[in-house]
C-alpha cells in the first residue's frame, strides 16, 4: 500500500512533461501559422526573385 502512495505522491519527471507540452503547444502554433502565411510567403518571395530577373518558384 505504501508503494502505491509513494507513486501517486512522487512528482519526479512532471517538469520534463510540462517541457514537452509546452514545446508540443509551440510546434503545433508555428505548424498553424505556417500554413495560414504559407501562400502569401510564396508570392511575396516570387516577388523579388522575379524583381531580382530570376525564376518564380512552382
Amino acid at each position: 500500500m505504501n508503494a502505491i502512495k509513494n507513486f501517486i505522491n512522487d512528482e519526479a519527471g512532471v517538469t520534463a512533461i510540462e517541457y514537452a507540452l509546452i514545446a508540443a503547444g509551440i510546434a503545433v502554433v508555428a505548424g498553424a501559422a505556417a500554413t495560414a502565411m504559407g501562400p502569401a510567403l510564396k508570392t511575396k518571395f516570387n516577388a523579388v526573385i522575379e524583381a531580382l530577373g530570376g525564376t518564380k518558384v512552382a
